[in-house]
């Protein structure tokens, strides 16, 4: 888990959309939130989070970013 003095990173492209979701090293691995709610976060091992990189460059979930929010 990331601890205080972590920094987290967020893409330069959510700046001012509200859209941030933040990553920072974590114990044996990354931790990701979003940062409306900081103290609720996720943690993967380093190779989950490299297997969800290379699945997003690929665009296994570019569908998922078009779609209708629910409700």
């Amino acid at each position: 888990m990331p601890n205080m003095g972590t920094r987290w990173i967020k893409a330069r492209r959510s700046a001012g959309l509200g859209a941030c979701v933040e990553v920072a090293p974590g114990g044996d691995g990354i931790a990701m939130r979003n940062s409306r709610r900081p103290d609720d976060h996720i943690h993967h091992t380093a190779r989950e989070f490299a297997v969800f990189l290379e699945a997003a460059k690929n665009g296994e979930f570019d569908h998922l970013a078009s779609a209708e929010p629910a409700g």
